[in-house]
């Protein structure tokens, strides 16, 4: 992530309406952004697709950060929901047009995009987990997947630390023999 200070400070100001501040806030955090996508999405095209998709949301929704929290942590947020958005869109598309993959361009099957017809273990795992015990999601993306340290994480999740610790020990428990059994 770019230096946090001035990070912080553009946040602060586009928040509360300098689209100057807006427009350099977006260029500063955009090669972060992909890097986050691509951890959900290995697809590096399905991963820059839901960059597009961060970066509008933030210009869109970036009067709702109140500077409560830090800059950083209101962005996991927003990147970890526009992925899993960006997967269940892939999936949606590729049960209704499955003509139009082309699988022989595809290698590994464990990287690949649900539109080349493949699964992706973990957003598989999480759609599950959301659908089973929807209150295990956040703590589990948070901490695991978006990489906040413990007290980010609750404070993001808005659930005390002993919660948020003990939601994400039964969530890995729920998910690990779900990435097992989809290999």
């Amino acid at each position: 992530m770019p230096d946090p200070a001035p990070t912080e400070e553009l946040a602060r100001r586009a928040a509360a309406g300098d689209g100057t501040a807006l427009e350099e806030l977006l260029t500063e955090i955009r090669p972060e952004v992909v890097r986050r996508c691509g951890r959900f999405l290995p697809c590096r095209e399905d991963a820059e697709e839901a960059a597009q998709d961060a970066l509008f949301q933030v210009a869109r929704k970036i009067t709702a950060f109140e500077g409560r929290s830090r800059f950083s942590t209101w962005l996991h947020t927003v990147v970890a929901n526009c992925c899993r958005q960006k997967y269940r869109e892939l999936k949606r598309r590729a049960v209704e047009r499955p003509a139009a993959i082309e699988p022989e361009r595809y290698a590994d099957p464990r990287t690949t995009s649900v539109i080349a017809g493949s699964r992706i273990d973990l957003l598989e795992a999480l759609d599950r987990l959301e659908r089973e015990h929807p209150h295990l999601v956040a703590p589990l993306v948070y901490r695991d997947i978006c990489r906040l340290d413990y007290a980010e994480a609750a404070e993001r999740a808005g659930i005390p630390l002993g919660t948020l610790k003990s939601r994400l020990h039964e969530a890995r428990r729920q998910v690990r023999p779900w990435l097992t059994d989809l290999s």
